[in-house]
C-alpha cells in the first residue's frame, strides 16, 4: 500500500473531523439549488437541477469505482485526496469535491446557450462547453497534483500526454456527456429515471463493496 492510500484510510467517515466551514457550504450549495427549484416552479423546466444531479452522480460512480481499483490491487486507487479535509468520504473524495461536484452540473447549464443548435468555432454549444470544462478541470487536477493534494499513483494516469488525455476522458468528460444526454431527453419523466440509474449503480457498488464483501475505501 501507497503512502499516499494510509494517509487517505486516515480519519475515513470520521465525524470528529467536521469543520465549520462545512455548514456555510453546505448552506450556499442549498440556496443554488433552492434558486433553482424556485425558477424551475415557475418555467417547469428542471433541467438545471437534473443537470446538477447527473453530473454529482457521475462523479460518485467515479469515486466509487476509484475505490474498487484500491481494494482490489492492495496498493492504490488511480487517484487519492490524502491531504487535510473536514470530512474524508472515499480514498479519492472528500466534503470539499462533493460540494464542488453538486453545483459544478448547474455551472455547466447555466453556460449553455438557450439555442441548442448555437454552435461556437462550429462546435454545438453544449459539446463545446463540455470540452471547455473538462478540460478546466484536468488543468485543476494537474495544480493539485503539483502540490500534493491529489496524488497519482500509475504512470499511465499523471501529468503525461497520454495521461492527461486518460484523465480528461476518464475523469471528466463523461460527466458532462452524461449531462448533456439527460437534459436532451424530452420527458422529464425519462430524465429523472436516467439520474436515479446512475445513482442507482453507485449504490449497489457501495452496498456490495462494504456490506457483502466488507471492503474499506
Amino acid at each position: 500500500m501507497t503512502e499516499a492510500s494510509r494517509l487517505a484510510l486516515q480519519g475515513m467517515r470520521d465525524l470528529s473531523m467536521l469543520e465549520w466551514y462545512v455548514i456555510p457550504l453546505l448552506a450556499i450549495v442549498l440556496y443554488i439549488y433552492t434558486n433553482e427549484m424556485r425558477k424551475a416552479r415557475i418555467s417547469g423546466n428542471w433541467d438545471a437541477i437534473l443537470a446538477g444531479l447527473t453530473l454529482l452522480g457521475m462523479d460518485f460512480f467515479n469515486e466509487t469505482w476509484n475505490g474498487w481499483v484500491f481494494t482490489l490491487t492492495e496498493r492504490s486507487a488511480f487517484w487519492t485526496a490524502p491531504g487535510k479535509t473536514a470530512l474524508r468520504t472515499m480514498v479519492g473524495w472528500n466534503i470539499e469535491i462533493m460540494f464542488m461536484f453538486a453545483i459544478a452540473g448547474i455551472i455547466y447549464y447555466n453556460t449553455l446557450s438557450p439555442d441548442k443548435k448555437e454552435k461556437i468555432l462550429g462546435i454545438p454549444n453544449r459539446w463545446f462547453w463540455a470540452v471547455g470544462y473538462a478540460a478546466f478541470a484536468v488543468f485543476v487536477e494537474c495544480i493539485l497534483n503539483l502540490g500534493g493534494h491529489l496524488v497519482w499513483e500509475y504512470p499511465f494516469w499523471n501529468r503525461s500526454l497520454g495521461g492527461v488525455w486518460l484523465i480528461f476522458f476518464f475523469g471528466y468528460f463523461h460527466f458532462y456527456v452524461a449531462v448533456i444526454l439527460v437534459i436532451g431527453m424530452k420527458k422529464t419523466r425519462s430524465k429523472i429515471i436516467a439520474v436515479s440509474i446512475i445513482y442507482l449503480i453507485a449504490i449497489l457498488m457501495n452496498v456490495i463493496a462494504f456490506g457483502f464483501l466488507g471492503w474499506y475505501y
